[in-house]
């Protein structure tokens, strides 16, 4: 009965447990508090999966070190007759769609305006095979949305001479601004922004993947133009108000380097239009960038996380926007599982946690939390894997506080139990023995369990008599000061004092710590019980000299076997005994002491259990209650070394 209310308080607190531990999780996840150990996570993954993909759609012709070491003596702002080149063989191959990542802030040929000297016309139209270029179409220059001098974003693009060569200019600006989170870290792009002026343009990545689909980019323009409320999910014009988790995910391909580069060196040789690699740019979207050595042009992303083994590097503005366009061509989006969904893992988890912690100890619920925790790794990365967004962090701080709320339940609940078990138990067996018994972490069944023991049984000799000739306070002070002698050689041979029954002792050894040498340790203590009577007897000839009392003597029973102990008795009054015919068999073999003559019986079952002992006669008798007769031995003494 008391077992079934303990287990049904755990089980409310269990409930508590799993209700608080979800609340709490679920409270921090939408205060936002678990946002940053989920992007390590997120970032972790990508470092785990290094490449994902080989891109195809996008190629990068990188303006690097090796083509600055080609034209030392050409300044950057001189090389516009060789991107005017790069545009015309892009065009001939074929290309889809063509970016210059690239922010134009001067013309060397207005530049040279400006010195008011005579020029000869072919630095007068020095910049002349560019602008054609671009008036050709099909060019989509770089912008940026930047303050201006009254603290107001406005949309700047490049300079006039570039920017009015282009057919459609609007249609022809891409923003390369990009959206970094809150730890600067770039993981989302936005599609389009807006000024504070009322302009609007997409951003880079987004407009070259619209011409690559032979989008219309005018009539999206003026679609976002028309619709407020998209065009603030898209642009973050309202930065208080927007809600950045609408912003697209990047489907990143892979680590920086994965994206294939062509350096722009190539297209400046003779007949570069002719050469496999090039001619392999039909139908790519091509990024025409500025990467040299000392580039810093780099932006933290997911592959920027640094964690041994894996040692993070930041990526190229260019790379990243190839990512952007990656990712809009092929719809590799990183995608959130549906909340729905997430919420109710959560829930299956912590309760698996809960069922695990609540059958295991406590370390074997570490060992299963850990392996949890580690579960909901693995399977957050697999889903990643799979362009499936599933929280990790939330997950495994669920398991971590159900952990610690169980441990505090068992911690509680266990000290109250062994606290109750010492209250039970210090009055019947010795320290040592509790404590073993606690330490163990089994607790005996007080509703009864089977154990193979020896029972002692010890009383005292002509004990009417005494009591006749003694007051009652004698009596009783008699048998206190007896008693509390003959408890400690039971005590100190891990026995368990069982009850007195009047001058009588009950013992039992091997319950309810069992002991596998019990017989011995319960011969052991009667030969010491034997010695502390003979001590005893010379104590009651001093403290009742004049009362002429018989000697003072006791007789001891023992007999090892199995026997029931637990709570025996009825609901209002329980006693912790041992019951069953072993205990029968050892009370008949200390009343047959007094005909035989000995002060140590005990019957074969025990002698045989105890090496070692020093036997003197030998009888078979039949006691009462049994049909069988029992061989009994008078017991003298143990041997040491046995």
């Amino acid at each position: 009965m008391r077992k079934n209310v303990r287990r049904q308080d755990t089980l409310i607190l269990v409930a508590v447990l799993v209700l608080s531990v979800y609340g709490a999780v679920a409270g921090l996840t939408w205060a936002g508090w678990l946002e940053r150990p989920e992007e390590i996570y997120y970032d972790l993954w990508h470092q785990v999966a290094g490449v994902r993909y080989q891109p195809q759609q996008v190629v990068i012709v990188s303006l690097d070190e090796k083509t600055l070491k080609e034209h030392p003596q050409e300044p950057l702002v001189c090389f516009t007759p060789h991107f005017a080149r790069v545009l015309e063989i892009l065009r001939r191959v074929g290309a889809k769609s063509i970016g210059m990542d690239y922010l134009f802030q001067v013309s060397i040929s207005s530049w040279l305006k400006t010195l008011e000297v005579p020029l000869n016309p072919r630095l007068r139209n020095y910049d002349a095979p560019f602008q054609e270029q671009l008036a050709s179409g099909g060019v989509v220059l770089a912008g940026n949305l930047s303050t201006d001098k009254h603290a107001k974003s406005k949309i700047m693009p490049p300079i006039r001479e570039y920017f009015s060569s282009l057919p459609r200019p609007e249609a022809d600006l891409g923003l390369i601004n990009f959206y970094n989170d809150d730890d600067g870290t770039i993981r989302r792009f936005v599609p389009a922004l807006a000024d504070d002026y009322g302009q609007v343009a997409f951003t880079f990545g987004k407009l070259l993947a619209l011409r690559a689909a032979q989008r219309d980019p005018v009539a999206l323009l003026q679609g976002l133009r028309r619709d407020p409320a998209l065009l603030k999910a898209w642009s973050g014009v309202d930065p208080q108000g927007i809600n950045t988790s609408t912003f697209p995910i990047i489907g990143f391909a892979g680590p920086p380097g994965t994206f294939p580069r062509l350096s722009l060196g190539r297209f400046l040789a003779p007949g570069a239009e002719k050469e496999p690699a090039i001619q392999a740019l039909k139908d790519k979207v091509v990024i025409v960038a500025y990467e040299p050595a000392t580039l810093q042009d780099s932006h933290p992303t997911p592959y920027s996380l640094s964690l041994w083994p894996w040692w993070g590097s930041d990526m190229s503005g260019p790379e990243i926007h190839a990512n952007i366009i990656a990712t809009l061509l092929t719809g590799k989006f990183p995608r959130p599982l549906p909340r729905w969904l997430t919420w109710l893992y959560l829930l299956a988890i912590l309760l698996a946690a809960t069922a695990l912690f609540y059958w295991l100890s406590p370390w074997g619920g570490l060992a299963a939390g850990l392996a949890l925790c580690a579960l909901a790794a693995v399977g957050a990365y697999l889903l990643f894997c799979r362009y499936w967004l599933l929280p990790t962090a939330n997950a495994q701080l669920a398991v971590i506080l159900s952990y610690t709320g169980f441990l505090g339940i068992k911690l509680t609940g266990e000290e109250r139990e062994r606290a109750r078990i010492r209250k039970i138990f210090s009055r019947y067996v010795a320290d040592e023995v509790v404590e073993k018994l606690l330490a163990s972490g089994k607790w005996p069944d007080l509703g009864g369990e089977a154990f193979q023991v020896t029972v002692l049984f010890s009383d005292i000799r002509n004990f009417t008599t005494i009591s006749e000739r003694l007051g009652p306070r004698q009596v009783v002070e008699m048998l206190n000061t007896y008693l509390s002698q003959a408890c400690e050689p039971i005590l100190a041979q891990g026995g368990t004092v069982d009850k007195f029954i009047g001058d009588a002792v009950m013992a039992v050894f091997g319950a309810p710590v069992s002991y596998p040498d019990h017989a011995r340790r319960a011969l052991k203590a009667a030969l010491d019980l034997a010695q502390k009577a003979q001590e005893f007897s010379r104590w009651m000839e001093q403290r009742f000299a004049d009362l002429d009392l018989p000697g003072f003597a006791i007789g001891i029973g023992l007999h090892s076997g199995e026997a029931i102990v637990g709570n025996i008795g009825s609901p209002k009054r329980l006693e912790f005994t041992s019951i069953g015919d072993t205990v029968n068999a050892a009370s008949r073999l200390e009343s047959l002491t007094k005909e035989l003559g000995w002060t140590i019986v005990a019957s074969h079952s025990t002698i045989a259990a105890a090496p070692g002992v020093i036997t003197g006669r030998q009888e078979t008798r039949t006691v009462k209650g049994r049909q069988e007769p029992l061989e009994v031995y008078e017991v003298l003494g143990l041997k040491e070394d046995a």
